[in-house]
């Protein structure tokens, strides 16, 4: 079962999130754009938030079909589909093998694509012994791993950071929500895929948003890239941006979207 929140009428946007999180995270967003005139719509991801705590089926193949199912389960088209992080990868993959009749235009925000994890055709990614670090931390002690990861996160460990501690609770209350299968079996499935092949399927307009300051996702190796694979998309940057959407960064960017 996928846990879905709606609001508001018009063109449907569907709003997709990152790890460890759920539709909660862009509270903010469907407010925006519902007062904007749009049907904007969030789900969990399986394992996610309010969604079956699945044990199998944690992989982005099945991500992106069980988005095409909420997607004809609502038979929603004329469709704008935006995703952050780990959703950033789903809305992507999505789009190429599900959405070719649907979806209008993609948005993605410090998304995962073309492929996190370094290799030697992919220099600037992130060493796997750093997802294999998140995956111990996660079996370990997930409560304690997550408040840890709030940092980073949202920058909070910059100099001059001013990041509230309730932003910083409502991760770890997300998080908390994950079943531990689906989260440490999430980690392969943001840092291993590779995207390439369905950044160039793309044949709509997208508009790719990273923050140059993104400490879990670094830039060179994610929006840079990726822009440069789809036929018709746009590179926005946000100076000094963390991965976290949030307080200015959240609202330049949600000024972009709309």
């Amino acid at each position: 079962e996928i846990y879905y929140t709606e609001q508001g009428t018009g063109q449907p946007v569907l709003l997709s999130h990152g790890w460890p999180l759920s539709s909660d995270a862009w509270q903010v967003e469907l407010k925006l754009l519902a007062d904007a005139g749009y049907r904007a719509i969030a789900h969990d991801r399986r394992g996610h938030g309010r969604s079956s705590k699945t044990y199998e089926g944690n992989d982005m193949d099945t991500y992106a079909e069980d988005l095409a199912q909420l997607v004809e389960a609502l038979d929603l088209h004329d469709l704008v589909v935006i995703g952050h992080s780990t959703g950033g990868g789903e809305v992507v993959r999505y789009t190429a093998r599900h959405g070719a009749d649907r979806v209008v235009k993609v948005i993605t925000a410090g998304a995962v694509p073309p492929v996190m994890v370094r290799s030697d055709s992919n220099r600037e990614g992130t060493p796997i012994e750093e997802f294999d670090g998140i995956r111990a931390g996660v079996l370990a002690d997930r409560s304690q791993f997550y408040q840890d990861l709030a940092e980073p996160f949202f920058g909070a460990n910059r100099e001059g950071a001013t990041v509230s501690q309730g932003a910083k609770d409502d991760f770890w209350r997300q998080g908390m929500l994950v079943n531990l299968a689906a989260a440490y079996d999430c980690v392969k499935a943001f840092s291993e895929t590779d995207f390439t092949e369905d950044l160039k399927a793309i044949a709509v307009p997208m508009m790719i948003a990273h923050g140059d300051d993104d400490q879990i996702v670094p830039i060179d190796a994610a929006a840079k890239k990726a822009a440069e694979l789809v036929p018709d998309s746009r590179l926005v940057v946000y100076p000094g941006a963390p991965h976290g959407i949030y307080v200015n960064y959240q609202r330049s960017l949600d000024a972009d979207i709309l």
